[in-house]
């Protein structure tokens, strides 16, 4: 049999060469040359190819290195303390507009859209006993994670819209934008009141209600010490 020729099936037929089956999706595939198989193989065996030189990508002299006010700018996310917070603040109130005119198309009016997966409710949907009821309607079959229900940390929320949203214009909103925003968020989920204020002080003091929720990572690449954080 040539190389790469599907073998012969009952009830297949076809003329010498190539073999058909009526229920083949395929095309039927030509036998190949022996010799030109045979000469193509001795050359990958014997390391024939393209110079070393040619396999570099070239250099064109154009762009240059990341000045280091750059690359702190890019340097983004915010870890679970807070480490890195800009000054400012926002509230609840104050993210309610900037959230409608910036997010709303998406997320929905209150959050609820699962257009782009939702970010409230599905509190205490991750309890088994819920599970087979309470899914997302998105996914289907998965509990709801949502900001309320399955993330850790309020900080992470903050460092995620500052980088990442809008979708469509991602890293557009000022910092004080970005804090009334997550407040507001926080708050659809009951997690802070509509005045409290968020800052680089109180954003990292909010307890998520899924904060107890993740136990530690001993795996070797992440760390036997690792364990989660308790305020």
């Amino acid at each position: 049999m040539a190389p790469f020729e599907h073998p012969p099936k009952s009830g297949c037929a076809g003329e010498a060469g190539a073999r058909t089956c009526p229920y083949s999706p395929f095309p039927p595939l030509r036998r190949r040359t022996p010799g030109v198989v045979a000469a193509g193989l001795l050359l990958l065996v014997a390391g024939v190819g393209p110079p070393a030189a040619l396999a570099q990508l070239p250099t064109y002299g154009v762009g240059r290195p990341p000045t280091v006010e750059e690359v702190k700018a890019w340097d983004l996310t915010i870890p679970p303390d807070g480490q890195g917070l800009p000054q400012g603040s926002g509230t609840a109130a104050l993210g309610k507009p900037i959230y409608a005119a910036r997010c709303a198309s998406c997320h929905g009016e209150k959050a609820e859209d699962p257009k782009y997966r939702l970010l409230t409710g599905g509190r205490r949907t991750l309890t088994a006993a819920a599970l087979p009821k309470n899914i997302d309607p998105l996914l289907g079959g998965e509990p709801a994670l949502t900001i309320g229900s399955f993330w850790q940390y309020a900080t992470t929320l903050w460092s995620y819209i500052n980088r990442a949203q809008p979708f469509d214009e991602p890293g557009s909103l000022t910092v004080e934008e970005v804090y009334a925003v997550t407040a507001y968020l926080l708050h659809l989920n009951g997690i802070i009141g509509e005045n409290d204020v968020i800052d680089a002080k109180t954003l990292p003091l909010v307890k998520m209600p899924n904060r107890d929720g993740f136990i530690p990572d001993a795996r070797p690449d992440v760390g036997k010490t690792t364990r989660t954080r308790k305020r």
